[in-house]
């Protein structure tokens, strides 16, 4: 078992409307996940239905709430306030931290 924090991505109050600067906010928003993800900060994201507002979650491996404030302070879609952050701590499985690489390992996978 281990410590992680929980973020739940829920609706902001700046929706940017369609357009090319959505569409770079989100680029950077999918290239911040990334990069989280290959610096072993981040075990697992992914979006939400938007039902109620709650657009999607993160699932950092961090020693606190502070720590995850700052990782996600550095996502455009936050910066812009497309989004705002609600913070859990989580206690799960070690094994969520082997995530991405089986995700690199499968993704192009056929079943």
């Amino acid at each position: 078992m281990k410590k992680y924090v929980l973020v739940v991505l829920k609706t902001g109050p700046n929706k940017m409307p369609a357009g090319p600067e959505r569409d770079a906010m989100f680029k950077g928003h999918f290239a911040n996940i990334q990069r989280l993800a290959a610096e072993g900060k981040l075990a697992l994201a992914g979006p939400f239905d938007g039902i109620d507002g709650w657009r999607g979650l993160f699932i950092f491996a961090a020693a606190d709430i502070e720590e995850a404030k700052q990782y996600v302070a550095t996502d455009p879609v936050i910066v812009n306030g497309e989004m705002v952050a609600e913070y859990h701590k989580y206690y799960g499985s070690a094994a969520l931290m082997l995530v991405n690489d089986a995700h690199a390992k499968v993704m192009k996978k056929d079943f």
